[in-house]
């Protein structure tokens, strides 16, 4: 059983790393994932094992909150909310420290500059003053950054230190020697008024605050797929009821209403047509911008726009269940998700924090002997606490993915989780599927053979009754053929299916197989006097189907597809990335053979059964090469799952795209060059940001501890170490909406080739 949860209180990588560890020790739990970028937890536990009040308790025990996310669409209103306060508490921080610095600092500026300030508290004439002054004004910035200090203290407590418990710590070891240096002066030592760190507090408390709320406005902005598909829904609706026309809440739609949806209104529901006709703009599923013509019995989707006629339809998914939020929730899962790639990160900041206190401590212990100046260890150890920066190395990886799975997400690429991303860029096989994935899904007959003297219209009708209701794009073309022809069906009775291969079935008195050859063969069933005319046909690229009634032969229908827009191009584009492309399909070699010339395929499995797909791809794989396959039947799902890399294509059956990892929307073969593109746009991106991020603190933390001033060179202030600090996630967060910007191939490019 999975289930995602939103947790609350992380503040950097170590409390990730620890919920993570404590969580993942619960007997019953086989992974667990946190998100410190998007605060989710994905975990993955047997309910017969272990419950999840068991991994609610195992969050608190930790030291964390958490809610369960109940409407993915309502996630953004709490971000807000969430940021709102966080301005407003640097705003608070911001008005009290500038004052405070102008007090303590301004009278020993650089230059022999000296702001001038009233004799009543100054820092010569009226000391203490001077001190109480700059503490009263410290005491709204502490409470201001009141979270950081019940944080991080918490976190001390449970024995497990994370970002706030260096800044806590090193912001209470500046005020309590502040405040030290206040009693003495109270007590005549006026020279302690040389001693005070309530500004080296007050602005690291105002500086974390700004760079931790513009971090959340980046983060914010990193998620804006997720915002844009939400905006889509429409808030209110119009159903009949007792005849009459009101106006409701989407979210009070149930199951089974009939909604009027007038011309240029959004839909609220996922539904079906039961009156009227029109056409329909579903750009946002498909990527199509000509409208669709909807007449009654077709299926319409939430969010899509009515373009032109008045409809009813009757609601048969609404709220979570509709195909718009089942892509919101997809995407805001995947974004929460994580790649391996981070687990180096995960492990260092695990222990980075516990180390970062040993080296303030030994800092601050070897600077004071040295110099028998505690003013100046304390610099030293507050310098290196504030600087050490997990936060970065938390969001290196998490954020790259959450903005790469967004980017994808708003070009119609619908990517599962972190791995999958990560995992695409390896890819040297793609293998396509024929039927639907590299030619069009909707084939049409192109000719009717007969044999032993049987009627052509009475072999389609046979036919077409047998293929009545099938899912197959062969079945659909021979009922749509008959249906054009206005013959009436006959019923059926000892329907079977046999997959990849055809069906058998009583159609009134005669006993029909429609199917490939090898049905038919197997069945002792001769062929030879249509075999010349299969081959001819296979060889024009038409797909040949053999008719056998009452044991006999009776003919052949054949049908044609046509290569989908781009599927000549990505196939070019793949191999011009060194990337092999082989198709995989049930159908006869000939025709098979005669597709692939077709779309620039060398390598060809034809005539392969569903079950023997999976098997192709793992003789692949056991050569040593990570395989993508792309499909879109019900025959595809195992392939899907054996790849390494499974990829359906969005007008795809529901157990192609549930098998899948990734999901084309916009039914574009052009967009798997895209997504491989965009999965090695993010990798490169991950591996710059944690360069950065480890190199930041494995730069800046011996600075801080006085590294260069032991040689002569500067000493780093506190509060330019805070000010650095909170640069470093800005540039690692930064670098992570490059990505955002980045222009990978889409499927406009594509139509001139």
């Amino acid at each position: 059983m999975k289930q995602t949860l939103k947790i609350t209180d992380m503040e950097c990588a170590a409390c990730s790393a620890r919920l993570e560890n404590v969580v993942g020790k619960i007997q019953g739990v086989k992974s667990c994932s946190v998100n410190l970028a998007t605060e989710c937890m994905a975990v993955e536990f047997d309910p017969s094992t272990t419950t999840i009040d068991n991994i609610h308790r195992g969050i608190k025990n930790a030291g964390f909150g958490w809610s369960e996310i109940k409407d993915y669409s309502t996630e953004g209103d709490g971000r807000s909310r969430e940021l709102k306060k966080m301005w407003q508490k640097f705003m608070v921080a911001a008005i009290f420290s500038v004052p405070l610095v102008y007090l303590a600092m301004g009278h020993m500026l650089p230059f022999g500059i000296s702001l001038p300030l009233p004799k009543t508290i100054h820092p010569i004439q009226s000391p203490f003053s001077f001190a109480f002054l700059q503490f009263l004004l410290t005491v709204p910035v502490v409470i201001a950054g009141y979270r950081f200090y019940h944080s991080g203290l918490r976190a001390i407590w449970r024995r497990a230190p994370n970002m706030d418990s260096l800044i806590a710590s090193g912001t209470i070891a500046a005020i309590l020697y502040s405040l030290y240096s206040t009693t003495q002066i109270a007590k005549g030592h006026t020279q302690c008024a040389e001693h005070l760190y309530f500004e080296t507090a007050a602005m690291i408390v105002t500086l974390v605050l700004l760079g931790r709320t513009l971090e959340a406005m980046s983060i914010s902005k990193a998620g804006t797929a997720i915002n844009k598909l939400i905006a889509l829904r429409p808030t209110t609706a119009i159903i009949l009821r007792h005849g009459h026309e009101v106006e409701v809440p989407v979210d009070e739609i149930a199951v089974g209403d009939v909604v009027l949806i007038k011309p240029g209104g959004k839909l609220p529901v996922d539904g079906v047509v039961i009156e009227g006709n029109t056409t329909i703009d579903e750009a946002m599923l498909t990527g199509e911008s000509m409208p669709v013509e909807k007449i009654v019995g077709d299926t319409v989707f939430a969010a899509t726009i009515n373009k032109s006629g008045l409809i009813k339809l009757q609601a048969t998914k609404v709220g979570s269940d509709t195909a718009l939020a089942q892509i919101i929730k997809l995407v805001e899962i995947a974004q929460g998700s994580k790649a391996p790639i981070s687990r180096m990160a995960d492990k260092v900041a695990g222990i980075f924090v516990p180390v970062v206190f040993c080296i303030a401590v030994l800092a601050f212990t070897g600077w004071l002997l040295a110099t028998k100046d505690i003013g100046f260890a304390l610099t030293i150890f507050i310098s290196v606490l504030v600087i050490a920066c997990p936060c970065a190395l938390g969001l290196a990886t998490p954020l790259a993915i959450t903005v790469g799975v967004g980017k994808g997400a708003e070009n119609g690429i619908l990517i599962k989780n972190g791995a999958i991303l990560e995992a695409t860029h390896k890819v040297k096989t793609v293998i396509f599927d024929k039927t639907g994935t590299l030619t069009e899904g909707s084939p049409r007959i192109t000719d009717v053979i007969t044999a032993n003297g049987i009627d052509k219209l009475k072999l389609l009708l046979l036919v077409a009754s047998a293929e009545h209701g099938s899912e197959h794009p062969i079945g659909k073309a021979i009922c749509r053929h008959a249906d054009n022809e206005q013959l009436d069906l006959l019923p059926i009775t000892e329907f079977e299916a046999i997959a990849g291969q055809g069906i058998k079935c009583n159609v009134g008195e005669c006993h029909v197989v429609a199917g490939n050859k090898t049905l038919i063969e197997a069945l002792g069933i001769s062929v030879d006097c249509l075999r010349d005319e299969a081959d001819r046909l296979a060889d024009e690229g038409k797909t040949p189907m053999f008719v056998a009634i009452n044991k006999k032969i009776a003919g052949l229908i054949a049908v044609a597809t046509v290569l989908k827009k781009n599927s000549v191009y990505a196939v070019k584009k793949l191999a011009s990335m060194g990337i092999e492309t082989v198709m995989l399909t049930g159908d006869n070699r000939r025709t098979a053979t005669a597709i692939a010339r077709q779309a620039g395929i060398k390598r060809v499995f034809s005539e392969v059964l569903p079950q023997a797909k999976a098997e192709k791809i793992k003789a692949i794989q056991d050569g040593g090469r990570a395989v993508a396959m792309v499909g879109d039947g019900i025959n595809d799902a195992p392939a899907l799952v054996q790849a390494d890399i499974g990829i359906a294509v969005g007008s795809g059956t529901d157990i192609a795209v549930e098998s899948a990892d990734i999901v084309l929307m916009k039914n574009d073969l052009a967009d798997i060059v895209a997504a491989i593109e965009l999965s090695k746009a993010t990798m490169t991106n991950i591996k710059q940001n944690l360069f950065w991020a480890f190199g930041y603190n494995i730069a800046g933390i011996p600075v801080a501890a006085g590294i260069l001033h032991i040689f002569g060179g500067p000493l780093l202030s506190p509060i330019i170490a805070a000010a650095a600090m909170s640069l470093s996630c800005l540039s690692i967060i930064a670098n992570a909406l490059r990505l955002k910007t980045s222009h990978f191939q889409n499927r406009h490019s594509f139509e001139s080739h």
